[in-house]
């Protein structure tokens, strides 16, 4: 396993910045979310991508993918009945798939909880199955790419839809395409019912990606949570990928953050 971190727990510090601070904590990965790069991530160029791949490769690290999709424009959903606010998100997701490859990242999180909250006058399996219909075709670009799309459950204070994992792998085999697979958070498991390790278990098939935090908004190590159980559950599974910090809580700072959960990873990593 290999440790990445996502940028925007720096802010506004510029994207060569954050890699040489995340490099200097010892981490070989970014994990980019799209709307630190231009505030309307619509607007991302191929000089933008040549800059950013850039950046990374100077400090030393590798882009590994992007997360936070459809945070910006705020408008945009893919459970909606809005076929025009499908669109549009789906011609975002089709847009960021190509820049991704471009910067040589392999793994598109989607979570992006309020892009995909259901409202009650909703039929859940028709949300469901436009929500399959938007990702299926970034997905078939994203293929393209050599970029997979990994869909995120979250907990429920989050959003109202794809809050388990087995959920999540319902929806990507509605889905039915290569470049779309599970996502697994830290965070966002400790809202399931069923013990973490266990869901790693369940999930070994179709995870391709892992983030590590705690319920509390800080990195691992930093709550309750023992990740001595999770990593061990990762190793029977064979998980090979990335352990990605993403974090909600900046209160200790950045450079603090990264140390800290990278020091406390490979103290149980080996």
């Amino acid at each position: 396993m290999r440790y990445a971190i996502c940028n925007e727990h720096w802010g506004d510090l510029p994207f060569a910045k954050v890699c040489e601070r995340i490099a200097a904590a010892g981490y070989g990965g970014v994990e980019i979310a799209p709307f630190t790069l231009n505030e309307d991530p619509r607007e991302l160029t191929d000089s933008d991508a040549i800059s950013v791949t850039k950046s990374a490769k100077d400090a030393g690290i590798e882009v590994i993918g992007l997360h936070w999709l459809l945070t910006k424009p705020a408008f945009l959903h893919i459970t909606t009945p809005d076929s025009t606010l499908r669109r549009d998100a789906a011609k975002l997701g089709q847009k960021l798939a190509r820049f991704c490859g471009m910067v040589g990242g392999k793994i598109m999180v989607w979570g992006s909880p309020k892009a995909r909250n259901l409202l009650p006058e909703w039929k859940y399996e028709d949300a469901f199955a436009r929500a399959a219909e938007v990702v299926r075709s970034v997905a078939e670009e994203a293929g393209k790419y050599g970029v997979t799309i990994a869909m995120e459950p979250l907990g429920r204070k989050e959003t109202n839809i794809f809050n388990t994992a087995e959920e999540t792998i319902r929806f990507c085999q509605l889905v039915d395409h290569p470049a779309c697979k599970l996502h697994l958070d830290v965070k966002a498991m400790s809202d399931e019912a069923k013990p973490i390790p266990d869901i790693i278990r369940d999930s070994k098939e179709w995870f391709v990606h892992f983030h590590t935090n705690d319920p509390n908004l800080l990195g691992p190590g930093m709550g309750e949570v023992k990740y001595e159980p999770i990593i061990a559950a990762l190793k029977e599974v064979g998980y090979g990928g990335w352990l990605s910090t993403e974090v909600f809580d900046y209160s200790l700072g950045a450079d603090a953050i990264a140390e800290r959960s990278i020091r406390y990873l490979k103290g149980i990593v080996g």
